[in-house]
Protein backbone atom coordinates (compact mmCIF):
# COMPACT_ATOMS: atom_id res chain seq x y z
CA UNK A 1 0.00 0.00 0.00
CA UNK A 2 1.14 3.71 0.00
CA UNK A 3 2.05 5.32 2.35
CA UNK A 4 0.90 9.23 1.95
CA UNK A 5 2.44 10.35 4.47
CA UNK A 6 5.92 9.32 3.29
CA UNK A 7 4.48 10.42 -0.36
CA UNK A 8 4.15 13.72 1.66
CA UNK A 9 7.53 13.77 3.68
CA UNK A 10 9.67 13.20 0.04
CA UNK A 11 7.59 16.15 -1.51
CA UNK A 12 8.91 18.25 1.33
CA UNK A 13 12.47 17.30 0.95
CA UNK A 14 12.80 17.45 -2.39
CA UNK A 15 10.71 20.55 -2.95
CA UNK A 16 13.48 22.95 -4.34
CA UNK A 17 15.41 20.49 -6.59
CA UNK A 18 12.56 20.69 -9.34
CA UNK A 19 11.18 17.45 -9.11
CA UNK A 20 7.66 17.35 -10.70
CA UNK A 21 5.18 15.15 -12.48
CA UNK A 22 6.14 15.62 -16.24
CA UNK A 23 3.12 14.28 -17.54
CA UNK A 24 -0.12 13.22 -16.56
CA UNK A 25 -1.30 11.46 -19.69
CA UNK A 26 -5.28 10.04 -20.79
CA UNK A 27 -4.37 7.24 -23.34
CA UNK A 28 -7.32 6.94 -25.14
CA UNK A 29 -8.62 3.57 -27.51
CA UNK A 30 -10.12 5.28 -30.84
CA UNK A 31 -11.14 1.55 -32.31
CA UNK A 32 -14.97 1.94 -31.55
CA UNK A 33 -14.75 5.41 -33.53
CA UNK A 34 -13.94 3.36 -36.87
CA UNK A 35 -16.04 3.95 -39.92
CA UNK A 36 -16.48 4.03 -43.36
CA UNK A 37 -17.02 7.88 -44.07
CA UNK A 38 -13.73 10.09 -43.10
CA UNK A 39 -15.81 12.69 -41.93
CA UNK A 40 -18.01 10.66 -39.63
CA UNK A 41 -14.74 8.79 -38.33
CA UNK A 42 -13.23 12.42 -37.69
CA UNK A 43 -16.74 13.41 -35.64
CA UNK A 44 -16.59 10.31 -33.24
CA UNK A 45 -12.86 10.25 -32.76
CA UNK A 46 -13.22 14.30 -31.30
CA UNK A 47 -16.37 13.55 -29.32
CA UNK A 48 -14.72 10.64 -27.54
CA UNK A 49 -12.10 12.69 -26.59
CA UNK A 50 -14.15 15.72 -25.11
CA UNK A 51 -16.26 13.25 -23.25
CA UNK A 52 -13.05 11.06 -21.97
CA UNK A 53 -10.79 14.17 -21.35
CA UNK A 54 -12.88 16.99 -20.77
CA UNK A 55 -12.05 17.05 -17.14
CA UNK A 56 -8.10 15.70 -17.23
CA UNK A 57 -6.81 19.23 -16.88
CA UNK A 58 -9.18 19.85 -13.64
CA UNK A 59 -8.43 16.97 -12.11
CA UNK A 60 -4.55 17.24 -12.48
CA UNK A 61 -4.73 20.95 -11.34
CA UNK A 62 -6.99 19.96 -8.41
CA UNK A 63 -4.54 16.81 -7.70
CA UNK A 64 -1.07 19.23 -8.19
CA UNK A 65 -2.85 21.79 -5.30
CA UNK A 66 -3.73 18.93 -3.20
CA UNK A 67 -0.15 17.65 -2.96
CA UNK A 68 1.93 20.55 -3.96
CA UNK A 69 3.76 19.00 -6.49
CA UNK A 70 3.34 20.39 -10.12
CA UNK A 71 1.99 18.98 -12.93
CA UNK A 72 3.80 20.35 -15.52
CA UNK A 73 1.89 19.13 -18.78
CA UNK A 74 -1.75 17.10 -19.38
CA UNK A 75 -1.74 15.13 -22.44
CA UNK A 76 -3.89 12.63 -24.51
CA UNK A 77 -3.04 9.93 -26.38
CA UNK A 78 -4.73 8.17 -29.04
CA UNK A 79 -4.45 4.32 -30.77
CA UNK A 80 -2.84 4.56 -34.07
CA UNK A 81 -4.44 6.81 -36.34
CA UNK A 82 -2.77 4.94 -39.26
CA UNK A 83 -5.67 1.84 -37.90
CA UNK A 84 -8.04 3.78 -37.11
CA UNK A 85 -8.42 5.82 -40.52
CA UNK A 86 -7.67 2.72 -42.68
CA UNK A 87 -11.37 2.13 -43.54
CA UNK A 88 -12.15 5.67 -44.87
CA UNK A 89 -9.15 7.54 -45.32
CA UNK A 90 -9.23 11.40 -44.30
CA UNK A 91 -6.19 10.92 -42.31
CA UNK A 92 -5.59 14.51 -41.77
CA UNK A 93 -9.32 15.22 -40.73
CA UNK A 94 -8.79 12.94 -37.97
CA UNK A 95 -5.62 15.03 -37.19
CA UNK A 96 -7.88 18.24 -37.20
CA UNK A 97 -9.99 16.93 -35.03
CA UNK A 98 -7.78 15.36 -32.76
CA UNK A 99 -6.10 18.64 -32.27
CA UNK A 100 -9.32 20.68 -31.82
CA UNK A 101 -10.03 18.22 -28.73
CA UNK A 102 -6.83 19.04 -27.29
CA UNK A 103 -7.32 22.62 -27.29
CA UNK A 104 -10.83 22.33 -26.35
CA UNK A 105 -9.77 20.23 -23.17
CA UNK A 106 -6.96 22.46 -22.38
CA UNK A 107 -3.76 19.27 -23.25
CA UNK A 108 -0.54 20.37 -24.14
CA UNK A 109 -0.44 17.45 -26.52
CA UNK A 110 -1.82 14.65 -28.22
CA UNK A 111 -0.03 12.11 -29.34
CA UNK A 112 -0.73 9.28 -31.63
CA UNK A 113 -0.79 10.24 -35.16
CA UNK A 114 1.03 7.02 -35.33
CA UNK A 115 1.97 4.34 -37.78
CA UNK A 116 3.53 1.04 -36.80
CA UNK A 117 5.31 -0.70 -39.73
CA UNK A 118 8.40 -2.46 -38.84
CA UNK A 119 8.06 -5.00 -40.87
CA UNK A 120 5.80 -3.62 -43.77
CA UNK A 121 3.90 -1.20 -45.27
CA UNK A 122 0.40 -1.50 -46.56
CA UNK A 123 -0.89 1.09 -49.25
CA UNK A 124 -2.55 2.79 -46.64
CA UNK A 125 0.08 3.02 -44.14
CA UNK A 126 2.42 4.53 -46.78
CA UNK A 127 -0.58 6.85 -47.69
CA UNK A 128 -0.56 7.55 -43.62
CA UNK A 129 3.00 8.25 -43.44
CA UNK A 130 3.02 10.65 -46.11
CA UNK A 131 0.35 13.15 -44.87
CA UNK A 132 2.61 13.20 -41.67
CA UNK A 133 4.56 16.77 -42.92
CA UNK A 134 1.12 18.43 -43.21
CA UNK A 135 -0.68 17.20 -40.41
CA UNK A 136 2.59 18.73 -38.70
CA UNK A 137 2.28 21.88 -40.50
CA UNK A 138 -1.05 22.13 -40.14
CA UNK A 139 -1.93 21.33 -36.14
CA UNK A 140 -0.71 22.92 -33.02
CA UNK A 141 -0.53 20.30 -30.74
CA UNK A 142 -0.52 16.82 -32.51
CA UNK A 143 2.75 14.65 -32.65
CA UNK A 144 3.72 11.78 -35.05
CA UNK A 145 5.38 8.72 -34.87
CA UNK A 146 6.43 5.52 -37.02
CA UNK A 147 7.62 2.54 -35.52
CA UNK A 148 10.17 1.21 -38.48
CA UNK A 149 11.76 -1.73 -36.29
CA UNK A 150 11.76 -4.23 -33.79
CA UNK A 151 14.09 -7.30 -32.31
CA UNK A 152 11.01 -9.76 -33.71
CA UNK A 153 10.76 -8.41 -37.20
CA UNK A 154 13.91 -6.48 -37.72
CA UNK A 155 14.32 -3.11 -39.92
CA UNK A 156 11.84 -1.90 -42.59
CA UNK A 157 14.46 0.05 -44.78
CA UNK A 158 11.61 1.07 -47.07
CA UNK A 159 10.15 2.68 -44.38
CA UNK A 160 13.56 3.99 -42.93
CA UNK A 161 14.17 5.66 -46.53
CA UNK A 162 10.52 7.08 -46.51
CA UNK A 163 11.06 8.67 -43.21
CA UNK A 164 13.96 10.72 -44.24
CA UNK A 165 11.76 12.09 -46.94
CA UNK A 166 8.95 13.20 -44.25
CA UNK A 167 11.54 14.35 -41.56
CA UNK A 168 12.92 16.35 -44.73
CA UNK A 169 9.56 17.89 -45.87
CA UNK A 170 8.31 18.41 -42.55
CA UNK A 171 11.64 20.96 -42.02
CA UNK A 172 10.55 22.94 -45.53
CA UNK A 173 6.85 23.25 -44.44
CA UNK A 174 7.47 24.74 -41.12
CA UNK A 175 10.32 26.42 -42.12
CA UNK A 176 9.16 29.82 -40.67
CA UNK A 177 9.82 28.60 -37.22
CA UNK A 178 12.85 26.51 -37.48
CA UNK A 179 11.60 23.38 -38.70
CA UNK A 180 9.71 23.42 -35.38
CA UNK A 181 7.42 20.07 -36.66
CA UNK A 182 10.31 17.86 -36.27
CA UNK A 183 10.20 18.43 -32.68
CA UNK A 184 6.43 17.03 -32.89
CA UNK A 185 7.66 13.66 -35.08
CA UNK A 186 10.24 10.87 -33.82
CA UNK A 187 10.89 7.67 -35.32
CA UNK A 188 11.31 4.93 -32.91
CA UNK A 189 12.43 0.86 -33.14
CA UNK A 190 10.79 -1.74 -30.64
CA UNK A 191 8.22 1.78 -29.32
CA UNK A 192 6.30 0.74 -26.34
CA UNK A 193 2.64 0.94 -26.23
CA UNK A 194 2.21 2.99 -22.97
CA UNK A 195 4.73 5.93 -23.10
CA UNK A 196 3.00 8.75 -21.45
CA UNK A 197 5.95 10.88 -23.21
CA UNK A 198 5.63 13.17 -26.32
CA UNK A 199 6.49 13.07 -29.35
CA UNK A 200 6.06 8.58 -29.29
CA UNK A 201 2.93 8.79 -26.91
CA UNK A 202 0.59 6.62 -28.63
CA UNK A 203 -2.30 4.04 -26.87
CA UNK A 204 -0.95 0.42 -28.07
CA UNK A 205 -4.02 -2.36 -29.34
CA UNK A 206 -3.49 -3.90 -26.10
CA UNK A 207 -4.02 -1.28 -24.09
CA UNK A 208 -7.54 -0.52 -22.50
CA UNK A 209 -10.32 2.37 -23.31
CA UNK A 210 -8.68 5.04 -21.32
CA UNK A 211 -5.81 4.76 -19.54
CA UNK A 212 -3.92 7.32 -17.16
CA UNK A 213 -0.16 6.89 -17.47
CA UNK A 214 2.28 9.28 -15.45
CA UNK A 215 5.84 10.44 -16.70
CA UNK A 216 7.76 11.61 -13.90
CA UNK A 217 10.81 13.33 -13.69
CA UNK A 218 13.51 14.66 -11.10
CA UNK A 219 16.71 14.65 -12.44
CA UNK A 220 17.60 17.73 -10.14
CA UNK A 221 16.61 15.48 -7.32
CA UNK A 222 19.04 12.73 -8.08
CA UNK A 223 21.85 15.34 -8.95
CA UNK A 224 20.85 16.46 -4.94
CA UNK A 225 21.38 13.04 -3.55
CA UNK A 226 24.67 12.34 -5.16
CA UNK A 227 26.31 15.59 -4.22
CA UNK A 228 26.09 14.63 -0.65
CA UNK A 229 28.33 11.31 -1.27
CA UNK A 230 31.06 12.74 -3.55
CA UNK A 231 34.06 10.37 -3.57
CA UNK A 232 31.88 7.29 -2.89
CA UNK A 233 32.40 3.90 -4.64
CA UNK A 234 30.30 2.92 -7.45
CA UNK A 235 28.38 0.78 -5.31
CA UNK A 236 27.22 3.66 -2.67
CA UNK A 237 26.53 5.62 -5.48
CA UNK A 238 24.18 3.17 -7.52
CA UNK A 239 22.48 2.35 -3.72
CA UNK A 240 21.87 6.63 -3.86
CA UNK A 241 19.99 6.69 -7.11
CA UNK A 242 17.94 3.94 -6.25
CA UNK A 243 17.07 4.78 -3.28
CA UNK A 244 16.12 8.04 -5.10
CA UNK A 245 14.13 6.72 -7.83
CA UNK A 246 12.26 4.59 -4.97
CA UNK A 247 11.06 8.11 -3.56
CA UNK A 248 9.69 9.80 -5.98
CA UNK A 249 8.26 7.01 -8.04
CA UNK A 250 6.19 6.20 -5.23
CA UNK A 251 4.36 10.06 -5.41
CA UNK A 252 4.45 9.22 -9.10
CA UNK A 253 1.75 6.15 -8.58
CA UNK A 254 -0.02 7.76 -5.82
CA UNK A 255 -1.02 10.69 -8.57
CA UNK A 256 -1.54 8.07 -10.91
CA UNK A 257 -3.97 6.50 -9.08
CA UNK A 258 -5.73 9.13 -8.06
CA UNK A 259 -6.00 10.79 -11.12
CA UNK A 260 -7.39 7.47 -13.21
CA UNK A 261 -10.17 7.42 -10.09
CA UNK A 262 -11.21 10.69 -10.45
CA UNK A 263 -11.48 10.37 -14.15
CA UNK A 264 -13.20 7.11 -14.15
CA UNK A 265 -10.55 5.58 -15.71
CA UNK A 266 -7.68 2.51 -15.48
CA UNK A 267 -4.34 3.35 -14.16
CA UNK A 268 -0.99 2.06 -15.96
CA UNK A 269 1.98 2.80 -15.38
CA UNK A 270 4.30 5.14 -13.94
CA UNK A 271 7.40 6.38 -16.26
CA UNK A 272 10.44 7.12 -14.19
CA UNK A 273 12.25 9.26 -16.99
CA UNK A 274 14.67 11.24 -15.56
CA UNK A 275 13.45 13.98 -18.34
CA UNK A 276 15.64 17.61 -18.06
CA UNK A 277 14.59 20.71 -18.58
CA UNK A 278 16.81 23.64 -19.80
CA UNK A 279 16.91 25.09 -16.66
CA UNK A 280 20.27 24.84 -14.68
CA UNK A 281 19.95 21.95 -11.86
CA UNK A 282 17.65 19.86 -13.73
CA UNK A 283 19.44 18.21 -15.89
CA UNK A 284 20.90 14.87 -16.66
CA UNK A 285 24.02 16.25 -18.13
CA UNK A 286 24.53 17.76 -14.73
CA UNK A 287 23.94 14.37 -13.31
CA UNK A 288 26.66 12.71 -15.36
CA UNK A 289 29.01 15.30 -14.42
CA UNK A 290 28.49 15.23 -10.61
CA UNK A 291 29.36 11.15 -11.24
CA UNK A 292 32.54 12.27 -11.70
CA UNK A 293 33.00 13.51 -15.32
CA UNK A 294 34.44 16.71 -16.56
CA UNK A 295 32.17 17.12 -19.26
CA UNK A 296 29.77 15.38 -20.77
CA UNK A 297 30.93 13.18 -23.89
CA UNK A 298 34.30 12.31 -21.51
CA UNK A 299 35.36 8.73 -21.69
CA UNK A 300 33.51 7.25 -19.55
CA UNK A 301 30.23 8.64 -20.18
CA UNK A 302 28.13 5.63 -21.32
CA UNK A 303 29.25 4.11 -18.29
CA UNK A 304 27.96 6.63 -16.34
CA UNK A 305 24.54 6.66 -18.25
CA UNK A 306 24.42 2.78 -18.15
CA UNK A 307 24.75 2.86 -14.31
CA UNK A 308 22.25 5.80 -13.96
CA UNK A 309 19.61 4.28 -16.05
CA UNK A 310 19.84 0.85 -14.78
CA UNK A 311 19.51 2.53 -10.98
CA UNK A 312 16.99 4.23 -11.46
CA UNK A 313 15.33 1.53 -12.67
CA UNK A 314 16.14 -0.47 -10.70
CA UNK A 315 14.54 1.75 -7.75
CA UNK A 316 11.58 2.26 -9.79
CA UNK A 317 11.01 -1.44 -9.89
CA UNK A 318 10.42 -1.70 -6.38
CA UNK A 319 8.39 1.03 -5.72
CA UNK A 320 5.57 -0.21 -8.05
CA UNK A 321 3.98 -2.85 -9.55
CA UNK A 322 3.30 -1.22 -13.00
CA UNK A 323 6.44 0.82 -13.63
CA UNK A 324 6.58 0.78 -17.41
CA UNK A 325 7.04 3.20 -20.36
CA UNK A 326 10.57 4.41 -21.18
CA UNK A 327 11.92 4.16 -17.43
CA UNK A 328 15.17 5.72 -17.28
CA UNK A 329 17.18 8.73 -18.44
CA UNK A 330 16.60 10.49 -21.48
CA UNK A 331 19.20 12.72 -22.94
CA UNK A 332 17.64 14.71 -25.67
CA UNK A 333 20.18 18.11 -26.65
CA UNK A 334 18.08 20.59 -26.78
CA UNK A 335 16.00 20.16 -23.65
CA UNK A 336 19.22 19.74 -21.11
CA UNK A 337 21.42 23.01 -20.36
CA UNK A 338 24.12 20.09 -19.34
CA UNK A 339 23.79 18.40 -22.99
CA UNK A 340 24.23 22.06 -24.47
CA UNK A 341 26.72 23.28 -23.25
CA UNK A 342 28.83 20.15 -23.51
CA UNK A 343 27.95 20.67 -27.17
CA UNK A 344 28.95 24.11 -27.36
CA UNK A 345 32.35 23.29 -25.57
CA UNK A 346 32.52 20.66 -28.66
CA UNK A 347 33.29 17.70 -26.02
CA UNK A 348 29.69 16.28 -27.12
CA UNK A 349 29.47 14.89 -30.92
CA UNK A 350 26.70 13.56 -32.59
CA UNK A 351 28.83 9.73 -32.74
CA UNK A 352 29.31 10.22 -29.32
CA UNK A 353 25.66 10.86 -28.87
CA UNK A 354 24.86 7.22 -30.71
CA UNK A 355 27.22 5.28 -28.56
CA UNK A 356 25.24 7.01 -25.57
CA UNK A 357 21.74 5.82 -26.74
CA UNK A 358 22.86 2.29 -26.44
CA UNK A 359 22.09 2.16 -23.13
CA UNK A 360 20.03 5.30 -22.20
CA UNK A 361 16.25 4.86 -22.68
CA UNK A 362 15.49 6.31 -26.16
CA UNK A 363 17.85 7.57 -28.61
CA UNK A 364 18.84 10.54 -30.37
CA UNK A 365 16.43 13.00 -29.14
CA UNK A 366 15.98 16.98 -29.77
CA UNK A 367 19.21 17.70 -32.39
CA UNK A 368 19.53 20.18 -34.30
CA UNK A 369 21.63 19.63 -37.69
CA UNK A 370 22.23 21.74 -40.24
CA UNK A 371 18.77 22.70 -42.89
CA UNK A 372 20.87 21.19 -46.18
CA UNK A 373 20.97 17.72 -44.62
CA UNK A 374 19.50 15.33 -47.32
CA UNK A 375 17.10 12.63 -46.64
CA UNK A 376 19.49 9.90 -47.66
CA UNK A 377 21.97 11.02 -44.94
CA UNK A 378 18.35 11.44 -42.27
CA UNK A 379 17.27 7.79 -43.14
CA UNK A 380 21.09 6.06 -42.29
CA UNK A 381 21.08 8.49 -39.17
CA UNK A 382 17.31 6.42 -38.43
CA UNK A 383 18.71 3.23 -39.82
CA UNK A 384 21.71 3.67 -37.10
CA UNK A 385 19.63 3.75 -34.07
CA UNK A 386 17.22 1.15 -35.18
CA UNK A 387 19.97 -1.25 -35.41
CA UNK A 388 20.97 -0.34 -31.97
CA UNK A 389 17.65 -1.01 -30.66
CA UNK A 390 16.88 -4.28 -32.60
CA UNK A 391 19.98 -5.90 -31.74
CA UNK A 392 20.10 -4.80 -28.25
CA UNK A 393 16.57 -5.93 -27.94
CA UNK A 394 15.77 -1.88 -26.32
CA UNK A 395 13.52 1.20 -27.68
CA UNK A 396 15.60 3.88 -29.07
CA UNK A 397 14.37 6.61 -32.03
CA UNK A 398 15.16 9.58 -33.27
CA UNK A 399 14.23 12.45 -33.43
CA UNK A 400 16.33 15.34 -35.43
CA UNK A 401 15.61 18.68 -36.81
CA UNK A 402 17.07 19.68 -39.97
CA UNK A 403 16.69 23.61 -39.53
CA UNK A 404 15.47 24.87 -43.10
CA UNK A 405 17.86 27.41 -43.91
CA UNK A 406 20.29 27.10 -41.29
CA UNK A 407 23.51 25.23 -41.09
CA UNK A 408 25.17 26.71 -37.77
CA UNK A 409 24.41 28.54 -35.33
CA UNK A 410 21.97 27.86 -32.55
CA UNK A 411 18.05 27.58 -32.67
CA UNK A 412 15.06 28.39 -29.94
CA UNK A 413 12.09 26.04 -29.71
CA UNK A 414 11.10 27.89 -26.92
CA UNK A 415 9.68 26.08 -23.22
CA UNK A 416 10.38 22.54 -22.76
CA UNK A 417 11.85 22.38 -26.34
CA UNK A 418 14.62 24.32 -25.04
CA UNK A 419 17.18 26.07 -28.02
CA UNK A 420 19.93 23.88 -29.33
CA UNK A 421 23.82 24.37 -31.17
CA UNK A 422 23.40 23.21 -34.54
CA UNK A 423 25.06 19.64 -34.82
CA UNK A 424 27.15 19.11 -37.28
CA UNK A 425 26.62 15.59 -39.50
CA UNK A 426 29.10 13.21 -40.61
CA UNK A 427 30.65 13.91 -44.45
CA UNK A 428 30.40 10.05 -45.25
CA UNK A 429 27.66 8.56 -47.66
CA UNK A 430 24.90 5.69 -47.18
CA UNK A 431 23.15 6.38 -50.38
CA UNK A 432 23.55 2.73 -52.14
CA UNK A 433 22.92 0.99 -48.98
CA UNK A 434 19.65 3.31 -48.04
CA UNK A 435 18.64 2.77 -51.47
CA UNK A 436 18.42 -1.19 -51.46
CA UNK A 437 15.17 -0.95 -50.18
CA UNK A 438 13.85 -3.79 -48.54
CA UNK A 439 14.11 -5.29 -44.67
CA UNK A 440 16.82 -5.94 -42.85
CA UNK A 441 16.53 -9.28 -40.96
CA UNK A 442 15.83 -9.99 -37.09
CA UNK A 443 18.19 -10.85 -35.20
CA UNK A 444 19.12 -14.18 -34.38
CA UNK A 445 18.14 -14.14 -30.93
CA UNK A 446 14.79 -12.58 -31.93
CA UNK A 447 13.60 -16.43 -32.30
CA UNK A 448 13.25 -16.82 -28.46
CA UNK A 449 10.00 -18.89 -28.10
Amino acid sequence: MLNRKEIIQTISMIKDQHLDIRTVTMHVSLFDCVSEDADRTAEKVRAKLLDKAGNLKSVADKIQAKYGIPIVNKRLSVSPVSLIGAASGGYVKIALAMDDAAKKTGVDFIGGYTALVQKSMTPQEKEFIRTIPEVLASTDRVCASVNVGSTRAGINMDAVRLMGEVVKETARLTADADSIGCAKLVVFANAVEDNPFMAGSFNGVSEGDCVINVGISGPGVVKAAIEQIRGASCDVLSETIKDTAFKITRMGELVGREAARDLGAEFGIVDLSLAPTPIRNDSVGEVLREMGLSDVGAHGTTACLAMLNDAVKKGGTMASSHVGGLSGAFIPVSEDVGMIEAVRAGALSLDKLEAMTSVCSVGLDMIAIPGDTDATTISAIIADEAAIGVINGKTTAVRVIPVYGKNEGEVSFGGLLGYAPIMQVGKGRADAFISRGGRIPAPIHSYKN
